[in-house]
């Protein structure tokens, strides 16, 4: 379908894609780094941007941007936060992310709301997944390094809100708080997701919660 690299991981990930003439990729606003080529640039809400504007600007508009090359052409696409990237391809299926983690995607993509709940538990709105659905790549981000675990028919796991990145149409899952186990930002009930196999499940090795948690120390402290 197309050619791409992923470098600087992961840590400080950049997905470098080349485009044949007629091929678009759709990315996240704020990815865009650079293109080489003759490329042109549409704007669109796929279908998602109230739920996620609710979510991430508290109203304000939030919008997808597809590249479309014109001629033999490259994209370079780098997420807000520094992390891994993973492409994972498509073939009928769904694959179900958190909101944060999607970067981009080429092919007969389809976005929509996977998952809406628990409101409070995230700053300024809500917690939100996201569906992808039909044939093609989807390509995620996280902030830390992505790990990604096969999980047997019948297998379970808990997985951590704060560390969840993706996971494949295949899993059975659920949301649940977890009595006991506090945030560290916000106080409240910690969230796990139960999940049983077969497929895969996509995890991240740090929170950005916990990053805030730690900033915050500093910025009392500066503010004194």
């Amino acid at each position: 379908m197309i050619d791409y690299v992923i470098e600087r991981g992961p840590a400080y990930s950049v997905l470098k894609v080349k485009l044949n003439p007629g091929v678009s990729i759709t990315v996240e606003p704020g990815a865009y780094m650079l293109h080489k080529g003759d490329i042109e640039v549409q704007t669109s809400t796929m279908g998602v941007a109230s739920a996620i504007a609710r979510r991430l600007f508290g109203g304000e508009s939030i919008f997808l941007n597809t590249f479309r090359a014109r001629s033999s052409a490259e994209i370079w696409i780098a997420p807000e936060t520094p992390g891994d990237i993973v492409g994972i391809r498509l073939e009928g299926g769904d694959l179900i992310i958190q909101d944060t983690s999607y970067l981009a995607h080429v092919g007969d993509i389809k976005l929509s709301i996977a998952w809406r709940g628990f409101k409070g538990l995230i700053a300024e709105g809500e917690l939100i997944w996201l569906k992808t659905s039909g044939y093609g790549l989807v390509f995620v981000s996280a902030y830390g390094a992505i790990e990604e675990l096969k999980l047997d028919r019948g297998e379970k796991m808990t997985v951590d809100n704060g560390h969840f990145v993706a996971l494949d149409g295949t899993i059975k899952w659920g949301v649940r708080k977890l009595g006991g186990l506090k945030t560290l930002v916000f106080g409240g009930e910690g969230v796990v997701i139960d999940v049983e196999g077969p497929g895969r499940v996509w995890v991240q090795t740090r929170t950005l919660p916990a990053l805030a948690q730690i900033l915050a120390k500093y910025i009392r402290v500066a503010s004194k």
